[in-house]
C-alpha cells in the first residue's frame, strides 16, 4: 500500500458560482474532515497570474490531498459528497494524481508527503510537478511582497513550463505555487540557473522571510477532467511502478 498525492483545480465562471466557491472555503471542510484514507488536505484559493500574487483570482480554487493508497483516492474522486455538492457550480475541474519524488519542509507543522523510491529515477520525458509553499512572517510581509514582482519575471513566459498557478490558504500570508515542467532538467535549469530565482533564494536566507516553508516534487501518473488545456500539453504516465 503506497500513498499518493492529488491536486485539483476548480473553475467557477460567474458571480453566483464564485459566491458558492467562497462559502466552500468554510463549509467545504465538513465534507473533507473525516474521509477514510485521507491523510492530509488543504482547501485553497488562488492568486492572479502564474506565481505568488497578493491579488486573488476569484474564479479558481484548489484542493490538495494526500491519500494512504490509490483506492481511497479513487473512491473520493468518483463519489465524494464534496464534489457532489459543488460540481454543478464549476465550469472546469482537473485533478492530477501524483507520486512524491522529493519533499523537504513542513506544512502546518506536518511533513505531509512521503517519497516513493519507485520514482527515484526519472527519464528526460517525464514531466515534473513542483509545489513551493510558505508562511510569511508578519514582520517580513512588506519586504517580501516588494521583491515578488522581480522574482516572478523569471517564471513568466518560460517555455519549459506546462502550467503554473499561485494558490494559498490565507491571502498575502500563506502562499504556494504549483507548477508543471516539461522534465526534471528544465525545472533544475530554472531553479539553479535563472538569475531571478537564484536571487530570490539568496534573499530568502538573508532576510529570513518564512515562518514555515515546504518544497516538494512529484511525478504525475494520471489525470482526471480538464482545466486550461493542461492535458494537451502533458504526457501522462499510464502505470504506477509498484502499484498500491
Amino acid at each position: 500500500m503506497k500513498e499518493i498525492t492529488a491536486i485539483t483545480f476548480m473553475r467557477f465562471p460567474d458571480f453566483k458560482s464564485r459566491y458558492k466557491a467562497l462559502t466552500m472555503m468554510n463549509e467545504g471542510h465538513q465534507y473533507l474532515s473525516e474521509i477514510q484514507g485521507l491523510n492530509f488536505y488543504k482547501l485553497m484559493g488562488s492568486g492572479k497570474g502564474n506565481g505568488f500574487n497578493p491579488f486573488p483570482d476569484w474564479s479558481v480554487y484548489c484542493l490538495m490531498t494526500n491519500w494512504k493508497d490509490t483506492d481511497s483516492a479513487t473512491k473520493f474522486f468518483n463519489s465524494s459528497r464534496f464534489f457532489n455538492h459543488y460540481d454543478d457550480y464549476m465550469s472546469e475541474k482537473w485533478t492530477a494524481l501524483m507520486k512524491c519524488v522529493k519533499s523537504k519542509g513542513q506544512w502546518s507543522g506536518e511533513e505531509p508527503f512521503t517519497t516513493d523510491s519507485d520514482f527515484s529515477t526519472l527519464s528526460d520525458k517525464d514531466p515534473i510537478a513542483v509545489l513551493t509553499r510558505a508562511t510569511i512572517k508578519t514582520s517580513k510581509l512588506l519586504k517580501f511582497w516588494s521583491y515578488v514582482p522581480r522574482s516572478s519575471r523569471a517564471l513568466k513566459n518560460n517555455s519549459d513550463i506546462i502550467f503554473s498557478k499561485g494558490v494559498g490558504e490565507i491571502p498575502v500570508v500563506q502562499m504556494a505555487t504549483f507548477s508543471i515542467w516539461k522534465n526534471l532538467k528544465s525545472m533544475k535549469d530554472f531553479a539553479y540557473g535563472s538569475r531571478g530565482h537564484k536571487g530570490a533564494i539568496k534573499r530568502t536566507h538573508k532576510h529570513d522571510w518564512y515562518k514555515e516553508e515546504l518544497f516538494a516534487r512529484f511525478v504525475i501518473f494520471d489525470t482526471i477532467g480538464s482545466f486550461s488545456d493542461i492535458d494537451l500539453r502533458i504526457k501522462k504516465r499510464s502505470t504506477i511502478n509498484g502499484g498500491n
